[in-house]
């Protein structure tokens, strides 16, 4: 079995993975923008009907992962306001213009968000340079990067997912997803050797996360 995390981008697919079986929760708004801040009143009316850990997204605004003066201010407060919260963890990634991880941005956010642990989005598919960006994300405190292997898809990336793996050594987590699904999960983990997976679980192109998905995720 593996762990599994899904990415809910409403209540009722966080209550679909809660109720079969999930791990934790990345919960997001924004689908169409891949992921954006939750609600306030969502996560915490959600916060209270679930005992699985919840991790939220921090990202103003869908598009790249430069932020001007004003979104990084926002992120701060929409952080600190879901922090209130007794959420378990935050999800966020911020680049500089060249692509490369804005170490003063992330290490501001991952010091406001303590003691609770962050995650490294695929902000870091976009990123140059493979071993220089993880060596710099784990230099900046996060505990995990979510990864497709800086390829479009996990099926793609996985050569570089198990390269991830065996050179973070365990420094940091590797969270495997990006077109990730119970009928691949088998194959990618025994390649890549990680041990926590992310999908929406969505296998309808909707919005909602399919029940038996997840299930099927969990016991591949």
């Amino acid at each position: 079995m593996s762990k599994i995390e899904i990415a809910c981008f409403n209540p009722e697919s966080a209550m679909i993975a809660f109720e079969n079986g999930a791990d934790r929760i990345e919960l997001c708004d924004g689908l169409s923008d891949g992921g954006t801040t939750p609600d306030f009143e969502t996560t915490k009316e959600l916060r209270a009907k679930i005992n699985i850990p919840v991790f939220v997204m921090i990202r103003p605004r869908g598009g790249d992962f430069t932020y001007s003066e004003s979104e990084f201010e926002q992120m701060k407060k929409d952080l600190m306001q879901l922090k209130s919260l007794k959420v378990d963890g935050f999800v966020f990634g911020i680049l500089n213009e060249n692509e490369e991880i804005n170490m003063e941005q992330n290490s501001i956010l991952v010091e406001m968000a303590a003691p609770l642990p962050c995650t490294f989005h695929r902000a870091f598919d976009r990123a140059k340079s493979l071993e220089s960006s993880l060596e710099k994300i784990i230099d900046c405190g996060f505990k995990t990067i979510l990864t497709s292997g800086q390829k479009p898809n996990v099926s793609e990336g996985k050569e570089n997912l198990k390269k991830l793996v065996e050179i973070s050594a365990g420094r940091i987590e590797i969270l495997v997803g990006g077109g990730l699904r119970s009928t691949n999960i088998e194959e990618i983990r025994e390649f890549t050797n990680a041990g926590y997976f992310h999908s929406s679980a969505i296998t309808d192109g909707g919005a909602f996360a399919n029940a038996d998905e997840v299930i099927a995720l969990k016991n591949k």
